[in-house]
């Protein structure tokens, strides 16, 4: 989503908007079922992942506690998931039906907030990332 939010949207906004929403929603469309099945697969793997390392502890007679910095991204992780629902199956819907009905204000208003959502997504991203690296530090 940032290559689509910093580089792609800058540079179609010198199009007609009627093309702009056109060209958005299709781009939007493919890349989203490529973010579906990832999210839908690091959710999936992550599950995986604490579960064995769960069943190792218990197995080998420890008491398995999550750590925080696991905790923190678990839960980030889930939420940025969450907002990519709500962005996929309401936000970009409603931009579908807009495009389809040449409605390029409720188009435009659509993509707007597919935008502020997927502002959210990438400070949370970055969060994951920094709460990753500080674990590594301590």
């Amino acid at each position: 989503m940032v290559f689509a939010h910093f580089f792609l949207r800058p540079a179609v906004a010198q199009l007609e908007v009627p093309l702009r929403l056109r060209l958005m929603h299709d781009v939007l469309g493919r890349f989203f079922q490529a973010v579906l099945f990832a999210s839908l697969l690091t959710l999936a793997s992550g599950l995986w992942m604490l579960g064995r390392v769960a069943k190792q502890v218990v197995q080998s007679g420890g008491k398995f506690e999550m750590p925080l910095a696991w905790t923190v991204m678990a839960v980030l992780g889930v939420v940025m998931v969450a907002i990519f629902m709500h962005i996929r199956f309401a936000l970009f819907k409603r931009l579908g039906r807009a495009v389809a009905a040449s409605e390029w204000a409720a188009g435009g208003a659509a993509l707007a907030q597919i935008r502020t959502w997927v502002s959210i997504n990438i400070g949370l991203g970055f969060l994951v990332v920094l709460v990753t690296l500080m674990r590594r530090t301590t």
